[in-house]
């Protein structure tokens, strides 16, 4: 049974992070969390690696507080939900003292696994059947988890807004949301919708932590969250309205290629601290 309802969202974990990605075991084992405050891994890429990289992975936990972030938990998916593995990453959380886990509200999956994030349908039943699975998820992990504001690009079936879907899924669920400051943006710019009164519909309470990305402009009116670039200013001012209405959170910046420099990323990560601590 989960307790505390709005209390057991993300313990010890404040400030600014940093997604891990292999590529940066080595540049980043000399930091402290004087530079970053924490890490996020999907757990899908680290379960059950041994040797040389697990005992890396573990100098990390060891020293950082973790948060997991899923990629194939396919939470909107037709099949089954997979319960191995979350049987698997509630084990890893364990192993490694990881504080909380989060997926995205989208699907990937259905006879087989697919490597883009879909889009969930906005209607009542997708509620329904999605934040039973979501409940279930909850149950077998044994603690509430965060469910993310995806990016998309179509939108099948869509009988309510985005935000409407947002808002009833996590009260029927009694999940937390993971805020994506830069998906707000992304949606706002291919939906044309505000970004700024998109974020005021956000249960601000229910909010774990937010993440912060870059993203390529295809054209003038389409935008793909790519993580693959520096923050842009416009995501920059969202992140800081966020504070602004909801408080200041833990904020994770997210990079999975064209990794820069060490030095850059510190920029970026000193950025969010720079914005966390002027919002206070």
């Amino acid at each position: 049974m989960l307790v505390n309802p709005l209390m057991d969202y993300i313990a010890d974990v404040s400030g600014a992070g940093l997604g891990l990605r292999r590529s940066l075991l080595d540049t980043l084992q000399h930091l402290t969390d004087d530079d970053i405050q924490f890490l996020e891994v999907a757990p899908e890429n680290w379960i059950n690696i041994g040797g040389r990289l697990g005992k890396k992975f573990r100098s990390y936990t060891e020293r950082f507080p973790f948060v997991c972030h899923g990629l194939s938990l396919s939470i909107g998916s037709p099949a089954p939900l997979n319960t191995d593995l979350l049987s698997s990453i509630k084990t890893f959380m364990r192993e490694h003292g990881i504080r909380y886990y989060s997926e995205h509200l989208s699907y990937c999956s259905d006879q087989g696994q697919l490597y883009d994030l879909l889009p969930i349908p906005f209607t009542e039943e997708a509620v329904d059947y999605v934040a039973e699975r979501i409940l279930q998820a909850q149950d077998i992990l044994g603690q509430r988890i965060a469910i993310e504001n995806s990016s998309y690009y179509y939108a099948p079936q869509q009988e309510m807004s985005e935000s409407e879907f947002i808002n009833a899924v996590i009260a029927k669920a009694d999940c937390a949301l993971l805020l994506d400051v830069n998906n707000i943006y992304v949606n706002s710019i291919n939906h044309g919708y505000n970004p700024y009164e998109f974020l005021a519909s956000m249960p601000g309470e229910r909010i774990a932590y937010t993440h912060i990305a870059g993203h390529y402009e295809e054209a003038e009116d389409l935008r793909v969250d790519t993580h693959g670039t520096a923050v842009i200013h416009p995501v920059w001012q969202l992140l800081e309205k966020t504070y602004e209405l909801f408080g200041v959170k833990p904020t994770l910046l997210e990079r999975d290629f064209n990794i820069p420099p060490l030095p850059e990323l510190i920029a970026e990560i000193t950025e969010i601290k720079i914005r966390q601590q002027n919002s206070r």
